[in-house]
């Protein structure tokens, strides 16, 4: 499908959200999904991704998810200065206020005229993994797919000591794909291991999937770009979208 774009202010509390929306050009009711970014935000490669999601039948809303602290338009080079800004922009961001802003997005989709009724989806990558992850706890949200989510099997995430995401699995209603890198030093076996017996455990509908890959495997630039299992993992997103809403 042929993809138009635009960026959007979302209001939420007392910081609008800017956000990039792609959406098919073809007039239509199609599924929303919030789309979270690794910790750069809204770089090339996270707009190239939203484009590309888009162009399956999708409207996607991909939000700035450090509004409250930088100015709309930020998005560090792929560089150490460019990670440990991002990095420390999440450590001072409540999980509450991720939270809110998931619920805004999904909002915000909910009223867009291009969006079908009770079809809304989330999914990311790094800490948007583990953003999806809490996206998946609003009762609306039918289906998750979180690319080497960040921070659940250790419940870090922003401010907070522990998001206690974990503890939260048995309020997810819809159903979940999770993507792993095998070679990810970030999520090892052991993590990968808990987060899966915490689903089985709270009773949800998952289904979980490793690639012998790196960590961001998925970014389309730099060296550990793999798109052999980035085209795989997409493929594996697309169906649990499709299987949900049809199509």
């Amino acid at each position: 499908m042929i993809v138009q774009t635009e960026s959007v202010m979302i209001p939420v509390g007392d910081s609008p959200m800017r956000a990039f929306v792609a959406r098919p050009k073809l007039d239509g009711r199609y599924p929303g999904v919030l789309l979270y970014s690794d910790i750069f935000q809204l770089t090339p490669t996270m707009l190239r991704a939203c484009i590309r999601l888009a162009g399956y039948g999708f409207v996607v809303a991909a939000p700035e998810i450090y509004h409250r602290i930088e100015a709309p338009g930020w998005a560090p080079e792929f560089d150490d200065a460019g990670r440990d800004r991002g990095l420390a922009n999440a450590n001072n961001t409540e999980v509450a206020s991720f939270d809110a802003d998931a619920r805004a997005v999904l909002d915000y989709l909910i009223l867009h005229p291009s969006v079908a009724p009770d079809s809304l989806a989330a999914a990311g990558f790094c800490i948007g993994g583990h953003l999806a992850f809490r996206a998946s706890l609003q009762p609306d949200v039918r289906a998750t797919a979180c690319f080497y989510p960040t921070g659940v099997h250790d419940g870090r995430l922003g401010r907070d000591s522990d998001a206690g995401t974990l503890a939260r699995f048995g309020e997810i209603k819809g159903e979940l794909l999770l993507v792993f890198g095998t070679l990810d030093p970030h999520i090892p076996s052991g993590g990968r291991l808990k987060i899966e017996a915490a689903l089985k455990t709270a009773g949800t509908s998952y289904t979980a999937i490793h690639y012998p890959a790196e960590h961001a495997f998925m970014r389309d630039e730099g060296p550990r770009y793999d798109p052999e299992a980035t085209d795989l993992a997409w493929s594996d997103m697309i169906a649990l979208f499709r299987r949900t809403f049809g199509g």
